[in-house]
């Protein structure tokens, strides 16, 4: 026999087994608290009521509580009830093995600062959000996303990224990755994508084929005639400069001479620090050009929200392919990260930090004795280093303690070295730590 009694709240009570009801009640309540769903300190109910709840005689749960007490498992004191006894200890949760980046100063360029999230105001948007929430918003909703966050970034990517779109066009995504993997689907490979770049995003493409890159973003002349390609055009990843200007027109002629598709990943265009803005590729030809965005960096990735402004042709097979309902992004979080930017907190806190890291960014320059390159935009800069030096500076950085990562780590499997460096996230929290041991390593193996 199996049976629920409320504890002040619901527990699970198992009094299958051999032996009479009270011998099967003692042993569910010991095992309850050995195995520590039942915490000491815990107070449990009378036995008059948790007699009621399990339909047992009042005798039998007394007997059974007067039982624990003798053993030591239960205290009982007048005014006070009958509670798990302080002195038992639960055993220890079992916690996997910590990895070797967990305890490393991680200067890796997968996230922004989280320690800097702007709780507050997030905070202040999440109430208001539920405040004026329709009722539909508790549902599940439009597989295209919440409409109220579409229209607030058509206003946003129109006004800061030179992006043209309305809310008919933008698909709410959990992130560039979930975009990638609804457009490898749609769109045939193979895919163009620039020599240096992020190996997960690769992974999730058909086929690739690596286009060189220079300090002027992708060399469009020599990519060849494919469906797609995946370009980093606003700050390329991970060598840091932006497409030229006329390398952006030759980019939107080349997909309109092949039929191809560009998709573009502005990961960061939000960060920019000596230049004046560059827009969206994606405002030259918006119907050639996929817009991928992502409030990863801008936020944080805990946050699971990017968006895509895709072709008029693309929007009803990309919102069929993502099924009926929206199951990626929460609804509620997409609410709240459209009154965040509606109410302008979005933009109070990008100016913050673009401050703030570009205070990080100029400490890392003055510091480093090597030099440092891919810095008038994003979170993330590039340690120039000699040809053959890169892989013994890797490894006498972790050695050290750093999380880090050379150049070769992002660059496609078929294509030459072409740059050695160190790629260095001055967005990350540990950068304030990790800076002096950093510059030490550069100092001695660079």
């Amino acid at each position: 026999m199996e049976s629920w009694a409320t504890f002040g709240s619901d527990f699970y009570l198992d009094l299958s087994g051999t032996g009479g009801l009270r011998s099967r009640l003692t042993r569910s309540l010991r095992d309850a608290i050995r195995s520590a769903r039942l915490a000491p300190g815990t107070r449990l109910p009378s036995s008059r009521t948790l007699a009621v709840d399990l339909g047992v005689a009042r005798n039998t749960v007394a007997a059974a509580y007067d039982e624990l007490v003798a053993e030591g498992w239960l205290t009982a004191r007048r005014g006070s009830g009958t509670r798990v006894a302080q002195r038992v200890t639960p055993p220890a949760p079992a916690l996997r093995q910590a990895t070797v980046a967990q305890s490393m100063l991680d200067l890796s360029v997968s996230t922004p600062d989280i320690t800097l999230f702007p709780r507050t105001g997030w905070l202040r948007s999440a109430r208001r959000a539920l405040t004026v929430a329709p009722h539909d918003a508790f549902a599940p909703c439009d597989a295209q996303g919440r409409v109220e966050l579409r229209v607030a970034l058509a206003e946003y990517l129109a006004r800061a990224r030179g992006v043209r779109a309305d809310p008919g066009r933008i698909v709410v995504v959990s992130g560039t990755a979930h975009a990638l993997r609804l457009l490898n689907v749609l769109v045939p490979g193979p895919f163009a994508v620039e020599s240096y770049g992020l190996g997960f995003h690769r992974d999730l493409l058909s086929a690739t084929t690596p286009v060189p890159v220079d300090d002027h973003g992708v060399r469009v002349e020599y990519m060849p005639a494919v469906p797609a390609a995946l370009l980093t055009p606003a700050h390329q990843f991970p060598l840091g400069g932006p497409l030229h200007p006329r390398r952006r027109a030759d980019a939107v002629e080349w997909a309109r001479a092949t039929d191809a598709w560009v998709l573009e990943d502005d990961y960061d265009g939000e960060f920019r620090y000596d230049r004046d803005p560059v827009g969206a590729l994606q405002g030259l030809d918006p119907e050639r050009v996929v817009y991928l965005g992502t409030a990863s960096k801008s936020l944080s990735p805990a946050l699971r929200l990017g968006w895509m402004v895709v072709p008029d042709r693309l929007v009803d097979p990309v919102v069929a392919l993502k099924g009926e309902s929206e199951q990626y992004s929460s609804a509620l979080d997409q609410l709240t990260l459209a009154d965040f930017i509606s109410s302008g907190e979005y933009d109070s806190h990008v100016r913050r930090m673009r401050s703030r890291y570009r205070q990080r960014r100029d400490q890392l320059v003055a510091a480093s004795p090597v030099p440092v390159s891919g810095l008038a935009a994003g979170l993330h800069a590039v340690l120039e280093l000699p040809a053959g030096r890169e892989p013994a500076v890797v490894r006498a950085a972790r050695a050290a303690g750093l999380g880090v990562s050379g150049l070769d780590h992002y660059r496609h499997p078929d294509a030459a070295p072409e740059r050695h460096g160190l790629v260095v996230s001055f967005g990350a929290p540990a950068f304030p730590r990790a800076l002096a041991p950093l510059c030490r390593v550069l100092a001695e193996h660079g």
